[in-house]
């Protein structure tokens, strides 16, 4: 059978959200794994949720770096605007742990990623 890929969404600065997002990652990852089927898994992060990827802020570095280093198909995307926004408004770079990578915009890599057939989660 082909992949199974999902999209999750973080668009909030609450590190209990952070966990669940990064407990459904693990969990179909998982659950893909032991049925032998090959899964990818984004996680998509804007707005306040960019904190989970910032280096200076996220409560969650050690736990994304676990998780990039033991589970293949998963990755962290971040909003290039929303570092932008943040760039502006904080005065200063904003950088990002090292398991992430960026794209232009994450609210239209969500919606290409249903309109290429991934399933979106947003726990």
């Amino acid at each position: 059978k082909g992949k199974n890929r999902v999209v999750i969404h973080l668009d909030d600065n609450d590190p209990a959200r952070m966990n669940i997002v990064l407990n459904n990652a693990s969990g179909v990852l998982d659950y893909f794994r032991e049925k032998g089927q090959l899964a990818e898994v984004e996680i998509v992060v804007h707005g306040p949720g960019l904190h989970m990827l910032r280096a200076d802020t996220s409560p969650m570095k050690d736990r994304i770096a676990n998780m990039k280093r033991s589970m293949d198909g998963l990755e962290f995307i971040a909003c290039g605007r929303t570092m932008t926004d943040m760039k502006r408004l904080e005065g200063k770079d904003i950088t990002l742990l090292p398991e992430a990578t960026v794209v232009p915009g994450g609210v239209i890599h969500l919606i290409e990623r249903q309109q290429e057939g991934w399933a979106y989660v947003r726990p």
